[in-house]
């Protein structure tokens, strides 16, 4: 493995309007229907930054991140460097170090629905969206990266070491605040890996299905690609299954989701 010093991170949202999920009786909401919090599916977030600190055995990190009393030091931490009369939705970067440090910054992103961030599930391409279904706009720009990607620890696990997933990006042209995505590629297959901050979504044989992820880091098993927070969350609540989504697969103008810990859900059209 690289000598260089990296940390872990994980981004989440902060939305005031995740507080009314108790209320709205959404047991299948997990964690924020059992607490009344404004940040997106925090559990899963500790949980992503636990798996990679055992794969790196940072004891420290390990120790400061795990059980309740990890997960309440965890929202405190971002809590406070929210501040208590903050009403915008934002990003929140959270940095975790070596040695157990843990940091947290803001940053401003748009709003979106609830219903984009715990749909019941995705409408197929097409069809008629249902009251509980994820709202449209927001509507995404879909690219293919021209450069394959080699699977590596730092594509499976989310660490500031992500200039493979910045170099697409600036070959795909993408501004910051843009509407747009771009998938990377695995060399070993040819196959849709990830995207560079999202995970993808493709109808296939009457169903959505996303990259298969290896339980733990492999450099034979899975896609090579991470497994998000909310692509975890929609796996477990059957709104998607895993399959390989072969390069030669895709199809020009087809509609796709995306999803991650801080938009949520939002649908994107492939262009090729």
């Amino acid at each position: 493995m690289p000598d260089e010093v990296f940390s872990l991170f994980t981004s989440l949202r902060y939305d005031v309007k995740l507080r009314q999920v108790p209320s709205r009786g959404w047991a299948y909401a997990g964690w924020n229907n059992s607490h009344e919090s404004p940040l997106y599916m925090l559990d899963y977030h500790r949980d992503r930054i636990v798996r990679a600190a055992t794969y790196w055995q940072w004891e420290d990190a390990i120790e400061m991140l795990s059980g309740d009393a990890g997960l309440a030091r965890l929202e405190n931490i971002a809590l406070q460097a929210i501040g208590d009369a903050e009403t915008r939705p934002l990003r929140v970067k959270i940095v975790v170090d070596k040695d157990g440090t843990i940091q947290a910054a803001k940053y401003e992103t748009p709003a979106i629905s609830v219903e984009n961030l715990f749909p019941e599930r995705l409408p197929a391409p097409g069809s008629v969206a249902g009251p509980n279904d994820p709202k449209i706009p927001p509507r995404l720009t879909l690219v293919v990266d021209g450069c394959l990607l080699s699977r590596s620890e730092f594509t499976h696990f989310k660490t500031t070491r992500r200039v493979m997933y910045d170099a697409a990006r600036e070959r795909a042209n993408i501004r910051p605040g843009e509407m747009k995505e771009v998938l990377v590629i695995n060399r070993d297959d040819q196959s849709v890996m990830e995207g560079t901050t999202t995970t993808p979504y493709f109808w296939r044989d009457g169903r959505w299905v996303t990259p298969p992820v290896a339980a733990k880091f492999s450099w034979e098993d899975g896609s090579g690609g991470q497994d998000g927070t909310s692509r975890r969350w929609a796996l477990e609540r059957g709104i998607a299954v895993e399959q390989t989504v072969p390069l030669q697969s895709l199809v020009d103008g087809e509609e796709c989701w995306l999803s991650n810990g801080v938009g949520g859900f939002r649908r994107a059209i492939l262009h090729i």
